[in-house]
């Protein structure tokens, strides 16, 4: 956790000219009224620099996002000095674009909401520098975001989804599994021991060697798992989801990895090839690796449901399951969790692919749901901090452990 005062000037920390320059930088339409909500929402996170203005009945006045994909995929992973001087490069651009597409003027907006937490610290740096630079001069008040609670609300955007609802936040940083009962009331009930599910299929990516591949070169490692697996036969090999005999709703990845990584050297061997070379079996393993971490993912939210149900937390009927973050956006992942939720009469709800990856519309309506609810919203923004590393709700995962639910068997034919 570090003080913004002590830092920003590390990080960005742009001119006053230039803030004035960039305000002045818009064709705006002065004789338009705006009486309702408005919020600019501003993301980074991780490694994508984005920003939207969003009105309080969900629509999205304008939009602007700077991917820095191709640039780690170069490297094979994200390293984050890169990642800040990216964001220090895009984000008055991404901002002022998505100011400017939604044709009003700066004094019209309500807030300015941020995401502050959790996420990379020297992106969220950039993010929030700038951010308490534009309050400053706009005189706006300013609302911190927790990221997984704005990727949780995001589909209170899409659908009309009322409080309580159960999330499973599935990404490349992320994944635990949570009830939402409030905009920002959370009961946590289970979370990634060791690595995210995302960060688990970019290592097996890279380990195979996928961005060699002809049909995956420009892929993050996720999507090339998931196009190679269509292809493959996840019956091939024999890999046991994780922690099949704990009754909790806890996740782990890393012993999948190592598993899937034994597998690849035997295989390697097998076909007389060195490492960095495609296996002819890579479509199998990577199918073989998506339906084992479907099934994982399944199992822990089907004993999440069982436990909601029986504590109350959620309906008996039409209680519904919200599916987001990067790794939602895999379809074989989503058809798997579509079993589990109609063998438990609930229904699944996911935002779109595009807003299941980072965006700044999921931080600007996080800020309406906010100003609705009278929550999180400051006018004195001194000392304001970001928090690299920040839980989510309040953690009862303990106490579904102690529950020691049985889950059933379910058919995963996909």
């Amino acid at each position: 956790m570090l003080i913004l005062t002590k830092t920003a000037g590390v990080f960005f920390k742009p001119s006053k000219r230039k803030v004035y320059e960039f305000l002045r930088s818009f064709n705006f339409h002065p004789g338009t009224l705006f009486l309702h909500k408005i919020v600019l929402g501003i993301e980074t996170s991780c490694d994508d620099t984005a920003a939207a203005v969003v009105d309080e009945t969900g629509n999205v006045l304008g939009e602007a996002i700077h991917s820095q994909t191709e640039v780690h995929l170069k490297t094979g992973g994200i390293v984050p000095p890169v990642a800040q001087q990216l964001h220090r490069e895009n984000i008055q651009r991404i901002v002022q674009e998505a100011l400017s597409a939604s044709r009003i003027s700066s004094s019209d907006l309500s807030a300015i909401a941020t995401t502050i937490k959790p996420g990379l610290a020297l992106s969220l740096g950039v993010g929030l520098s700038f951010s308490l630079q534009l309050v400053g001069q706009l005189k706006k008040p300013f609302i911190p975001i927790h990221h997984m609670e704005a990727h949780a609300l995001t589909i209170r955007l899409t659908n009309k989804v009322e409080f309580p609802f159960l999330v499973l936040l599935i990404s490349g940083g992320h994944c635990l599994l949570a009830l939402v009962q409030g905009v920002s009331d959370f009961l946590l009930l289970g979370k990634s021991l060791d690595i995210a599910p995302g960060d688990m299929l970019d290592k097996v990516a890279r380990r195979l060697s996928l961005i060699k591949h002809p049909e995956c070169s420009t892929m993050s490692g996720g999507k090339a798992i998931e196009h190679l697996a269509k292809q493959g036969n996840r019956f091939h090999f024999d890999i046991k989801p994780p922690l099949h005999r704990a009754k909790n709703c806890d996740f782990s990845f890393t012993g999948l990895q190592h598993v899937t990584d034994k597998i690849i050297m035997k295989k390697e061997k097998e076909e007389g090839i060195e490492k960095g070379q495609i296996l002819s079996s890579a479509a199998d393993i990577a199918a073989t690796v998506q339906h084992t971490m479907a099934c994982h993912l399944v199992k822990r939210t089907h004993r999440a449901i069982l436990f909601c149900k029986q504590r109350d937390l959620l309906p008996q009927n039409n209680a519904v399951l919200v599916a987001s973050g990067g790794v939602a956006s895999n379809f074989y992942i989503r058809k798997a969790l579509e079993i589990l939720t109609n063998a438990t009469q609930c229904t699944l709800l996911c935002p779109p692919p595009r807003l299941c990856t980072d965006n700044g519309i999921m931080i600007a309506w996080n800020g309406i749901e906010r100003l609705r609810a009278g929550s999180g919203i400051l006018h004195d923004i001194e000392g304001i901090r970001y928090e690299p590393k920040c839980p989510l709700g309040v953690d009862i995962s303990k106490e579904v452990g102690e529950a020691s639910i049985k889950v059933p068997q379910l058919k995963m034919e996909i």
